[in-house]
């Protein structure tokens, strides 16, 4: 494979355009303080997306109104118990990842 400049520019210039979104809300906002009601209401926005994510896969629109995707189902259940017994990101993501990649491969 070789390597051109224009390619080098060209993954540079996606760098920079990746990073700025992600790092500059970090250097402006590392000096403000943010009040408690505030803060608590931002440790549930995690929680909503979550739940979004979930329910719009469960949920399957048919020709006669919506049903159950049981699979997603059937992954969400441990993915859920995983959470809520460890409250760790990491181990609820590979439990949903693990359960939903088992149901596919078996059934």
């Amino acid at each position: 494979m070789t390597t051109s400049l224009e390619f080098l520019l060209l993954l540079a210039g996606c760098t920079i355009v990746t990073l700025l979104p992600r790092i500059l809300p970090f250097i402006f906002v590392r000096n403000f303080t943010i009040s408690k009601p505030v803060e608590k209401w931002l440790s549930y926005i995690p929680i909503c997306i979550f739940t979004g994510l979930i329910v719009e896969n469960l949920l399957a629109k048919t020709n006669s109104g919506l049903a159950i995707n049981w699979t997603v189902l059937a992954a969400a259940i441990p993915t859920c118990l995983i959470a809520i017994f460890t409250k760790s990101l990491l181990p609820t993501v590979l439990a949903g990842v693990f359960s939903m990649a088992f149901i596919r491969f078996f059934f």
